[in-house]
């Protein structure tokens, strides 16, 4: 095997320690590869972290606007919300980070890609599974599964290697933000029945208190304008984050079921995605052909399992991407959102492709709808039905 292993890196805590312990403990050289995913952060200091930390060489990717377009957009087309709530803001970075670690690994001869997750996660399961499926010739080390460290440990192996770290043994919060959201663990949200304290909370501090509307315009299924100003994909998530956070609208209080069996009180702050999927789900209403409509809807729980549970490169949620694709082509067209303290909702919506017939729909003099043809309709709905009430039904003898 090469000597040479690729990590992905964050800059915290455990990452840095990794880069130390894998070359001290394992004898390898490290690439440290930050991957820039929407999370903000000072990337020249990250980066002369990692090699301070003793890493040969670090690699700053710019991956927002491909998150955007290549990994978000499926996720807005799918409609996607784990366990109907979480709009998977980890889960989605997750492949964006694997597939830059494997180009990185197969450009500089790497045999091996490194993360610094725990056993107990998500993100161990993302990345490797990931990394399996694409790139099934690399093994894949867990640093944090192996040396059994606790944080208070952690800090003062930092301390004897010289690694220059932020971190504090009471730090409260564990926090993975990036263009589509932030999440919070840790401290004392790990208790179900302990209400969330406002300092957890960035992107959802009420400023503003009159109401205003927004209008969201897509085409094909993605969002392209704010107001009728077209904007980059990642520009429009951080404008609408921005709106809608401003609001103080966008939290979202759980407790999920992780993949490895795990119940996890967690707390997210997602106002952009949030206004985004709410609007993209209304549009469908009047652009998606009833039985396309209520298939689709089956198949979006299905494809946020998939996702969350680290497949996205399998081959299940590649051709439900095809059929969500698809499904696309009439979801044209604008939402009004209406912004309150506290609230988001849809009060319009309107597509030049829109199925909402009027005619068909209205119950003022302009109704086109035949009613003769309901009779015989209703008469042939029912028939399985009254047939066995008339033979088996419970008002029978027999």
């Amino acid at each position: 095997m090469s000597d040479k292993v690729v990590l992905a890196y964050s800059g915290g805590l455990d990452t840095s320690v990794a880069v130390a312990w894998l070359k001290e403990t394992e004898g390898l050289d490290v690439i440290a590869v930050v991957v820039d995913v929407g999370q903000g952060g000072d990337f020249n200091k990250i980066a002369q972290r990692a090699i301070s930390a003793g890493a040969i060489d670090c690699i700053v990717v710019d991956a927002r606007d491909e998150m955007a377009e290549d990994f978000v957009v499926p996720a807005i087309k799918a409609n996607a919300l784990y366990e109907g709530r979480y709009p998977l803001v980890s889960a989605l970075s997750r492949p964006v980070i694997v597939k830059h670690l494997v180009e990185v690994a197969r450009a500089r001869g790497a045999g091996s890609v490194a993360h610094g997750c725990t056993g107990k996660g998500n993100d161990q399961v993302r990345f490797e599974v990931g990394i399996a499926s694409i790139a099934p010739e690399l093994e894949t080390l867990a640093p944090a599964r192996s040396w059994g460290m606790s944080r208070a440990e952690l800090l003062k192996y930092a301390h004897e290697h010289a690694i220059s770290v932020e971190a504090a043994v009471d730090k409260l919060y564990s926090i993975d933000e990036n263009l589509w959201g932030r999440a919070i663990e840790c401290g004392v949200m790990e208790d179900p029945w302990v209400s969330p304290p406002e300092d957890v909370y960035e992107l959802t501090i009420q400023r503003e208190t009159i109401p205003r509307e927004v209008i969201l315009s897509f085409e094909k299924g993605i969002p392209v304008a704010i107001d009728g100003e077209k904007l980059k994909l990642a520009d429009l998530i951080s404008l609408m984050s921005q709106i809608a956070g401003s609001y103080g609208w966008g939290r979202i209080d759980m407790v999920e079921n992780r993949r490895v069996g795990i119940k996890s009180r967690e707390t997210y702050e997602c106002p952009g995605a949030l206004a985004i999927l709410l609007a993209h789900s209304d549009l469908e209403s009047i652009a998606l052909e009833r039985d396309l409509a209520h298939e689709k809807l089956r198949l979006e729980p299905r494809w946020a399992e998939l996702v969350y549970d680290g497949m996205w490169f399998s081959p299940l949620k590649q051709a439900i991407d095809s059929f969500f694709a698809e499904s696309q082509k009439s979801v044209t067209g604008d939402v009004r959102l209406r912004f309150s303290p506290g609230n988001c909702t849809v009060v319009g919506r309107r597509s030049e492709l829109s199925l909402y017939d009027y005619g068909l729909a209205t119950y003022e003099p302009e109704d086109t709808f035949k009613h003769e043809y309901a009779e015989g309709f209703v008469q042939i709905w029912g028939m399985s039905l009254s047939t066995w009430a008339r033979i088996q039904g419970l008002g029978t003898s027999k």
